[in-house]
Parts: structure tokens; sequence; C-alpha cells
């Protein structure tokens, strides 16, 4: 009996950790996905105070629209209780994003859909010439501001409305990493790169096998891409599960520590106002309620071009477009039975 009760305490325990973090999931998490929300008030206690200051630009004050009318998902969108911010992880050097992620919280039925955007994805951009490769992929569309990012994040998900943004450098990445102790990860292969031109230049040596990486090797990590059978795509899977190590390393530390490095090391235009009542909202989302994707991929060249009729489904599963309308398809029966 003793350890029956032994056992369901730990269980609480872990869940009242789980709990605890994802209630912590909203404010900022690019590369990392480490959101602190609640505990940032140990950092502050002013409300209107956003990560990277009163400089950082403001999506809802900068943006002509929220939702776009062209888009095909227009009513789902506008009608939605959702609430969706894009995180950047940037190579500030060379004014690219190296990550790009959209998750939506969608607050009334407490579940969180992560979004990954291939940086090779192709975006047209006015302006230049079509021997520029490397300017038509979304990673280029960013130039030193989140809301080009934005833009270019909607147009290629039908429109989606994008409420805020995280923006999170590699020396940001690094610190925080490095707050948690390192992150523990299994590494399937020798990752070993060198390329001296890069901005800044990539070294990367970290040795097959289990191990805690710090806050460079983090990086090195991350930044790797060169042995992945499928380029980019094989980038993202292993960002993903970094994201998950992550989390279960967060839930072994304090967390105000790790929420005043995130606070000190991230550009965004949540202010904590918004940021604990996103918090609040999202008391009792568990690990079960988050469900990650990768925008689906057509054609794959010099480019990553999306796949308009995949992309058209996910959206319809995460706004549960189907669901919805055989809801009030089994309501209108009902009434008329009534």
């Amino acid at each position: 009996m003793k350890n029956i009760f032994t056992k369901k305490n730990k269980q609480f325990k872990y869940e009242s950790k789980m709990r605890m973090f994802i209630k912590t999931f909203v404010m900022t998490f690019t590369l990392i996905l480490i959101v602190v929300t609640p505990v940032l008030a140990t950092v502050t206690k002013i409300g209107d105070l956003n990560p990277g200051g009163r400089e950082a630009p403001v999506i809802e004050e900068e943006l002509d629209f929220l939702i776009s009318s062209d888009s095909p998902f227009f009513d789902a969108f506008t009608y939605s209780k959702r609430v969706n911010i894009l995180a950047l992880g940037v190579n500030e050097n060379e004014g690219l994003t190296d990550t790009i992620m959209l998750a939506s919280l969608d607050i009334e039925n407490k579940h969180l859909d992560l979004i990954w955007i291939p940086r090779d994805t192709y975006y047209y951009r006015e302006g230049y010439k079509s021997s520029d490769l490397a300017q038509f992929k979304i990673n280029a569309a960013y130039r030193k501001n989140p809301l080009n990012s934005a833009k270019a994040v909607s147009e290629v998900l039908m429109g989606i409305p994008i409420n805020y943004y995280a923006v999170l450098s590699y020396d940001g990445v690094a610190r925080i990493v490095d707050s948690m102790r390192g992150v523990p990860m299994d590494i399937p292969f020798h990752m070993k790169y060198d390329d001296p031109l890069d901005k800044p230049p990539l070294h990367v040596n970290i040795p097959k096998g289990e191990q805690v990486l710090d806050g460079d090797h983090a990086i090195q990590f991350l930044r790797y891409r060169s042995g992945y059978a499928d380029a980019d795509l094989g980038r993202i899977k292993a960002q993903q599960q970094f994201m998950k190590n992550a989390f279960k390393q967060c839930l072994s530390f304090e967390l105000p520590n790790i929420a005043r490095t995130v606070f000190n090391n991230v550009t965004s235009d949540i202010n904590l106002r918004t940021a604990l009542y996103l918090a609040g909202k999202a008391v009792g989302i568990s690990s079960d309620d988050i469900t990650t994707y990768m925008m689906p991929v057509g054609k794959v060249d010099h480019y990553v071009h999306p796949d308009v009729e995949k992309i058209s489904e996910m959206l319809e599963e995460i706004y549960s477009i189907g669901q919805h309308a055989e809801e009030e398809a089994e309501e209108g029966e009902g009434s008329e039975a009534h």
C-alpha cells in the first residue's frame, strides 16, 4: 500500500511540475522553446514591460492586417479562440532566421499546436533578380525585422493571423541552455563540420552518443545541417527532439533563474501583463495537449516548395473546421427533433 501511495505521490509531483511548466508555455520559446511567463513576475512587476524594450516593433500596431480577408479560412481564423505566436531563432550577423516556428494556442480547448517552417521554403520577394536564389528563401525575409517574417509566414500559411512574435539569437540560446545546466541529447552520429566563412564562423565537433550539451555545443547542434540525409527537414526533426529534451530538463531546475535569462535574451512584443493572462488561460494543458507539425512540403529543388493542398488540410485539422461543421449539424438536427 505504501508503494502505491509513493508512486501516486511521485506521479502527482511530476504532473504538478509539468502543469507548472506548460502553464508558462505561452511567453516565448524560439529555438529551445522555453516559455516561463508566470515566474517572470519574479523578474519585474511592471505589467506593460516586454522583452526587447519599447523599441521592439509591435505586430498589432504596425501590420495593416491580422487576418487576411483573402484567406479561404477567414471565418475560421476570425472566430477562433486562438493566439498565434511566431518564434524565430536568428543569425543577427546575416539578418537571417535559422529557425521559424508558429505556436498556436487554443485558449478555449486548451491545446497547443506547433508548426515548423523550413528555412529554405520558397517565398517570392519583389525587387530581386531570379539569379538571387538565396533571396527567395523565407529565412531571408527577416532582414532584422520580425514583422517581415510575420508577413511571410502568414502568407505561406494561407493568411493565418500572427498576434505576437519572439526572437532569440545564438548567444541568447547559449545563455539559456547554460542556465538550465545543459540539455541531454543522444547524438546519432559524430557531427563534424567547419565553415570559417559562415557568419559567425561555424565549427561543429560533437561526438556520437549520449551527453549533455552546454550552451556552445547546443548552438553547434542546432546550426548543424550538412550531415542529414534530408538537409533542412532533418535539421527540423533534430530541433524538435532538442525541444522535448529541453522541456524535461527544465522540470529539474528552478524556473525563476531560467525566466530571468529568457527575459534578458529575448525580443518580443508580448508584454508581461499579456503573457501572464495567456499563461493563466493555459492552466491544465499537459504534454498530451501539444501537437507538432512541419509545414507540408511539395517539390524540393533549390527550395522547399509549400504543398498548398496539404497545408489546407493541416489548417483544417488545427482549427477543427470539419469537426465544428459536424457539431453544428448535430445541434441543428437535435433542435429539429424537439
